[in-house]
């Protein structure tokens, strides 16, 4: 007789405990075997066919719990996956998929017993960690490796995203008295702590509720735990987890202390750091080479760099020998606090000690070199720096364009360009800046402005400064129609509208031209604008008026101008008061 479709998670009887093998059972555990002894595949026996059509999953538990043929769990796997091929009507249930689980899980499968759990996970859904807890605990053959199956659970939830399910799982495990799923604890921890944008004290919370099941406290995680803390940020909680240790049987280490003290110095309370270190040596814990490198780096940037120097020497006669990264925190300490020379001395014990410098360090030096104007040393730098199997970054050559520009070596400074571009480096707004400066300065404007519209064609947008040292640049070299056109640039581009130091340069070079109307008009177009003149501007217009109109105008500009309550400086007085004697001599007697 044929069976009725049976929908997958209906949940049939377990077979009964008896002695007595059920016949179904025993002939198709025979059929099974005869196949393997004879080479021959299931599917051959046609026998065997027609039995299977009176198969139920009833029967398929049952060859699992009592396999009477002692058949491997590799040939019942292949013959409980082959069955639904063979009877189409055949459907395997909640139980039965559980069975076979727990069955592989006895016997270590667990790579193959784990996509059946996740099949059984995505069709129950969110929600379900009661049904399938219960349904688990049901169908287990023995209590050997039921936590196992508990653990494939918990992770096939968590991977699914039912994450609170998970949990269930576990809370469900201590309230009935089983053992706690150890490995699908340490995955759900696991997961809160990679999880972005996680929640490290929900974390926490879930590490103390199984500490309290029994889950034996570990050093491991709880240092994980701390260090997450501290790399949010939160350093109070991570203070109280640290504390929380001893309460808990736990030792803390030579990394829990390095975690902590790591979090407090990036957070800028190094004092703290070296509280916890002398807490260290009370507990006969001896702080490492992380630990002073930790405490050096911290000093350095706060800029305290003779208590680095202390704290360099205590570590030195500790016996510890300075790494890249102890030195890289000195050497870029010195350089940024202006002490060369200390910076040099740290570089030179490294390459004694054989200590190779990282790239940190030879940037900061390149640095300290551009800044005391020794190109050439710095280039010497780089060439070592490349012997060394370093590649120069964007912080490497935006430094030698600086520096180089700085010195008006602007053809070395545009080597360095070309040559970052060719190392597909990009150069960033800082570069394309000390570029244009540089050029302008030394009365390229073309150059300049060339390298502006490369600036702006490649996404970037300038800031007013670079826009206004460009039209600086035009104006003094008599273009101010071309500095016009970047002012017009600026007033209907996405970037930055220009401001009062802008129009005054374009009105410095318009008086110095003489266009003296062109400057009232860019007076009154700066009020239409709403940007306000100020001292400078009036100045500049009132020198303007004495040198190139008549004493009226001069006159008129300096009533303007105490309307707006602006300060004239010593060089307008003189040179309106030689124009109003101007005005005087030439009126006519009567």
């Amino acid at each position: 007789m044929r069976q009725a479709l049976r929908p997958w998670y209906s949940t049939p009887s377990l077979p009964a405990a008896t002695t007595a093998v059920d016949p179904i059972v025993l002939k198709v555990s025979t059929f099974i075997e005869q196949s393997l002894r004879t080479n021959t595949p299931l599917s051959s026996s046609s026998s065997l066919k027609k039995l299977l059509l009176d198969l139920t999953p009833y029967h398929v538990t049952s060859l699992l719990s009592v396999n009477p043929l002692a058949l491997s769990p590799t040939t019942l796997l292949s013959f409980f996956q082959w069955i639904p091929s063979c009877n189409p009507l055949f459907r395997h249930t909640l139980h039965s998929y559980l069975t076979m689980t727990h069955f592989l899980c006895r016997h270590r499968m667990f790579n193959h017993a784990s996509p059946l759990v996740r099949l059984l996970v995505s069709r129950k859904g969110r929600d379900s960690s009661f049904s399938l807890f219960n349904a688990t605990v049901s169908t287990s053959l023995d209590s050997d490796g039921q936590d196992d199956v508990f653990g494939l659970l918990i992770v096939a939830y968590v991977d699914a995203g039912f994450v609170s399910d998970a949990v269930q799982c576990v809370r469900l495990a201590w309230k009935n008295r089983l053992q706690l799923p150890f490995r699908g604890c340490l995955y759900i921890l696991d997961h809160f702590r990679s999880t972005t944008g996680g929640d490290t004290l929900q974390s926490w919370g879930f590490y103390s509720e199984i500490l309290d099941y029994g889950f034996p406290p570990n050093v491991y995680c709880f240092n994980a735990l701390i260090n997450s803390l501290c790399k949010e940020g939160k350093l109070a909680d991570a203070q109280m987890l640290f504390d929380e240790m001893p309460r808990r049987g736990v030792r803390p280490s030579t990394v829990s202390f390095n975690t902590l003290i790591n979090g407090y110095c990036k957070g800028g309370s190094v004092d703290r750091g070296f509280e916890l270190k002398r807490v260290m040596c009370e507990v006969e814990i001896a702080p490492d080479l992380y630990t002073y490198g930790v405490l050096i780096n911290g000093l350095c940037k706060e800029g305290r760099l003779d208590d680095a120097d202390e704290m360099f020497d205590e570590m030195r006669c500790r016996g510890f020998v300075p790494n890249n990264v102890i030195c890289s925190a000195l050497i870029d300490g010195y350089c940024k606090t202006g002490r060369f020379e200390s910076a040099i001395a740290v570089y030179k014990e490294m390459i004694r000690r054989k200590v190779k410098p990282d790239l940190i360090s030879y940037n900061a030096l390149i640095n300290c070199h551009c800044k005391s104007g020794a190109i050439k040393d710095a280039c010497m730098l780089i060439d070592e720096m490349t012997r060394n199997g370093l590649k120069p970054d964007k912080i490497t050559y935006t430094t030698m364009i600086d520096g180089c520009c700085r010195e008006g070596d602007l053809e070395t400074a545009l080597k360095f360009k070309i040559q970052m571009i060719a190392k597909r480096v990009k150069p960033d707004d800082v570069a394309y800046t000390a570029l244009i400066t540089g050029l302008c300065r030394e009365g390229r404007i073309e150059d300049g402005k060339q390298i502006l519209q490369e600036m702006i064609a490649t996404g970037m947008v300038p800031d007013v400064a670079v826009y206004t040292t460009v039209i600086d640049g035009l104006c003094k070299n008599g273009e101010v129609k071309a500095g016009f056109k970047l002012l017009k640039e600026m007033q209907t581009g996405d970037g930055p509208h220009p401001g009062t130091v802008t129009y005054n340069v374009i009105m410095n070079g318009l008086c110095k031209l003489g266009q003296m109307k062109n400057a009232d008009m860019l007076l009154n177009a700066m009020f239409n604008v709403g940007v306000q003149p100020d001292d400078v501007t009036y100045n500049i217009l009132l020198d303007g008026h004495c040198k190139h109109s008549c004493g009226e105008d001069a006159v008129a500009s300096e009533k303007l101008r105490l309307e707006k309550g602006m300060i004239l400086n010593h060089e307008a007085y003189t040179l309106l008061i030689s124009e109003v004697l101007k005005k005087l001599k030439c009126k006519p007697k009567y």
